[in-house]
């Protein structure tokens, strides 16, 4: 699964270059969106949720989440005018790390306006990981795919672009068979995240100058 993956041909875009083909691609007419995210640390610099995270500030981060409700409804209705439903599958490790803790409280905001989700075990598809990690990767379709690309700081920085219509479909067919082992949203939110406490240094403030 995923053999051709390391060895595809890509072109490297900057976040700028990556956001202008991704929207460019997505609105030509794409049959499916799908992404697959394996990362357990990231930062999202900007997105006013991560800040307050990020300050240590759980009850504004989690109320920051809960606002971006009708932005992602309009970004699902948008998705099903064109046609293209979206399917997101999550690998998580453990223990939990506090960035996807977070992440999770915002993927639930998705989850109730409509987004399909699912929850992968890291250690379920440690056979297949015996090499190197599975991609993090969205597909549109069978006309582009992207390789997310991170600094060393854990700061978006750009994609790689794969074209090839056979390694397209050949890394499709290995989110589908993941996809399938994955578990309902839902299930695995109420059972592994919601006993946790806040992050270490965070849920003691309820607000903090300056935080966004």
């Amino acid at each position: 699964m995923f053999d051709s993956f390391p060895n595809g041909v890509s072109e490297r875009m900057d976040r700028p270059a990556y956001h202008a083909d991704f929207s460019r691609v997505y609105n030509s007419g794409i049959g499916f969106l799908n992404k697959l995210e394996r990362g357990q640390h990231f930062k999202e610099r900007g997105f006013p949720s991560w800040e307050a995270f990020a300050a240590g500030d759980w009850t504004r981060a989690l109320s920051l989440a809960a606002e971006r409700r009708d932005d992602y409804a309009q970004e699902l209705q948008k998705a099903a005018q064109l046609g293209v439903p979206h399917r997101r599958l999550r690998v998580v490790e453990f223990p939990i790390t506090p960035y996807v803790q977070w992440e999770f409280f915002v993927l639930r905001v998705r989850v109730d306006v409509g987004d399909d989700i699912r929850v992968l075990d890291a250690r379920k598809i440690s056979d297949i990981e015996k090499d190197r990690p599975v991609p993090e990767v969205v597909i549109l379709g069978e006309v582009a795919m992207y390789e997310v690309v991170y600094d060393d700081d854990g700061n978006a920085a750009g994609a790689n672009r794969f074209t090839d219509r056979a390694l397209i479909r050949e890394t499709s067919l290995g989110f589908d068979t993941l996809y399938e082992r994955g578990e309902g949203f839902s299930d695995f939110f109420g059972r592994e995240i919601v006993p946790l406490g806040p992050p270490q240094g965070s849920g003691t403030r309820t607000g903090s100058p300056g935080s966004r």
